[in-house]
């Protein structure tokens, strides 16, 4: 191996070892899910007896997602960052409930087609958000895509570096999800893409956030999931690394407060249901490719096996590739997922 292909190989594998971490929802602080919620992130929350919870509508659950709007705005361009090899590179931001949520968005060189070009939401795993930065993180991931021809917009999520508002819990508010359905709606709007070829990416939470958009919205027309927190949101809890927690949720989690406000699984059904999305996976009619290795600590593989089997049972169409012994961020298998996803975006995007 050459001085240059070998300095390339380091850059590449560093790249792809810091794009992500995730986080065992357990240990994420509780944070409540109904109430009103003001973009300071102020929320007040109302305990209900189990008994009636079932006739209460929450922002979390996916029919309240599916009744409210997400109006987008127009894309503003803060700067210019370095071009890539056949793309333009920019610093944007629009809004979300009010918010400035700013982004990294590409946009292919060459002559646009006739409807604009098609367009990939690009939805980053947790990384802290105090050490997030836009331009530090999923490089090698994006610049792939967006050198197939793709437009690629990455949201930042409220409270990630620039932009407003706070971070909150992923898996207890809809925030980032909101967010990112404001972004489909603004890049609907913009004049460079093709409102009817959107697309979706997500890496581990990422994930999460792309299958819930998927059956809120039906403006997405293909997903692709790496490593995503994908099971039922009782699976969260039971399945997500088991042998490092106690049999029962600790006191302080979010678990064990939405179980004391609504009851278990076995108790209020219903209600968990309710939040996850893959009790809405029948009414997807959208094609979903999932990618996950075997050695992934983070997240458990059977997560994405979790989904595809729900799929399948659905009459869905799904793809399910497994990378034997890889790590969360599919390092090893890195080309080979990337043009399985390029490929499977191609054949729902590109197409006549």
């Amino acid at each position: 191996m050459n001085r240059t292909r070998y300095t390339w190989f380091i850059v590449m594998t560093l790249t792809i070892i810091l794009a992500c971490s995730s986080t065992d929802p357990d240990t994420l602080p509780y944070r409540p899910v109904f109430g009103s919620s003001s973009p300071d992130n102020t929320t007040s929350l109302r305990v209900l007896p189990v008994t009636n919870v079932s006739s209460v509508i929450l922002p979390l659950q996916i029919d309240a997602m599916r009744a409210r709007g997400y109006p987008g705005s127009d894309i503003v361009i803060e700067a210019t960052l370095d071009p890539g090899v056949n793309y333009g590179n920019y610093y944007v931001s629009y809004l979300s409930e009010g918010l400035k949520i700013y982004a990294r968005m590409t946009v292919p060189n060459g002559e646009k087609p006739s409807t604009g070009w098609p367009v990939i939401i690009f939805n980053h795993g947790y990384i802290p958000p105090a050490v997030y930065r836009t331009t530090e993180r999923y490089i090698a991931y994006v610049d792939q895509i967006a050198s197939s021809g793709y437009i690629v917009f990455k949201s930042d999520y409220r409270g990630h570096d620039r932009s407003e508002g706070a971070a909150g819990g992923a898996y207890t508010e809809p925030n980032y999800s909101i967010d990112v359905l404001n972004a489909v709606a603004s890049m609907k709007r913009h004049p460079d893409a093709d409102p009817d070829r959107i697309g979706m990416w997500g890496h581990s939470m990422g994930g999460y956030i792309t299958l819930r958009s998927m059956v809120v919205s039906q403006d997405i027309k293909v997903g692709v999931i790496w490593a995503g927190v994908v099971a039922p949101y009782p699976d969260l809890f039971t399945r997500w690394n088991p042998g490092a927690r106690y049999a029962a949720p600790s006191s302080q989690s979010w678990v064990y407060l939405l179980q004391q406000t609504y009851g278990t699984v076995e108790q209020n059904p219903r209600f968990w249901n309710s939040i996850s999305a893959n009790a809405y996976v029948s009414d997807l009619n959208r094609p979903i490719q999932l990618h996950h290795a075997t050695a992934d600590h983070d997240v458990p593989w059977e997560f994405s096996q979790m989904l595809y089997d729900e799929m399948l049972e659905a009459n869905q169409v799904a793809e399910f590739y497994t990378y034997e012994g890889d790590n969360h961020n599919i390092s090893n298998s890195f080309n080979l997922a990337m043009q399985r996803t390029i490929e499977f975006f191609d054949r729902y995007l590109k197409t006549d």
